[in-house]
């Protein structure tokens, strides 16, 4: 497994930007798949953004933060980052990094169409982001 600590959440305006961090031990090379998911209060844990560190680099985005949210990885700082830009008030949410070392995680998530929680084994203790 993989230890993650996540950091970087806050209160923000509306039209905003924050950029959460996740770092990761031993190291981020050590997993396939490096992923931020999120969870507000009374609602299910969605998984918003995903790195592939693979062959090739591929990233998978949700939806609902296409276009706003920006993933990417740092190996020389054992670092994974969400860049999040224009923050909506629906984005206030618990943020929590996931890892997992199974190489076909990428590919469960495009088949699936989605991010899903028990893909990744690893989990960090999250951190909170608020958009008012």
């Amino acid at each position: 497994h993989v230890q993650l600590v996540e950091s970087g959440g806050g209160s923000v305006q509306a039209g905003g930007s924050l950029k959460l961090s996740c770092a990761a031990s031993p190291d981020t090379s050590s997993a396939y798949c490096m992923g931020w998911f999120r969870q507000a209060p009374g609602k299910e844990r969605e998984g918003v953004a995903t790195f592939y560190h693979g062959d090739r680099n591929m990233t998978y985005l949700s939806d609902s933060v296409l276009g706003r949210f920006t993933i990417s990885q740092d190996n020389a700082k054992n670092t994974m980052y969400l860049q999040m830009n224009s923050l909506k008030p629906a984005d206030t949410a618990m943020y929590y990094c996931a890892a997992d070392q199974d190489p076909a995680c990428y590919f469960k998530i495009q088949a699936l169409g989605f991010m899903k929680a028990s893909l990744f084994r690893s989990w960090g203790q999250g951190t909170q982001v608020t958009v008012s």
